[in-house]
């Protein structure tokens, strides 16, 4: 079962700014860096190590832009409230019913 959050709406505010910057400064770095990794085996005339470079950091940064987009901890703290609000509202109801 989820917890209510202990924490302040800025606390929480501030660790989304926080997961924000850091993935732009991933997507940055992957851009700039594998640039650079391209424009260097394309002058050696061969194109194929910087492939492989790009393929799996590309991967990885797949799967950061996944775990910003799914914010687990949000997400479930949610999904919490919407479930406690319903059973709620169903309790009421049977308390009603009686």
């Amino acid at each position: 079962m989820a917890k209510a959050s202990t924490t302040t709406p800025q606390e929480r505010a501030d660790k989304r700014v926080k997961s924000y910057t850091d993935l732009m400064w991933h997507i940055a770095t992957f851009v700039i860096v594998n640039g650079f990794l391209w424009a260097i085996d394309l002058m050696q005339g061969r194109a194929d190590w910087a492939y492989w470079i790009t393929l799996f950091w590309g991967m990885a940064l797949a799967f950061h832009i996944a775990a910003y987009l799914l914010d687990t901890d949000g997400r479930q703290n949610r999904r919490y409230q919407e479930y406690l609000t319903e059973e709620q509202g169903r309790a009421n109801q049977d308390s009603t019913e009686i």
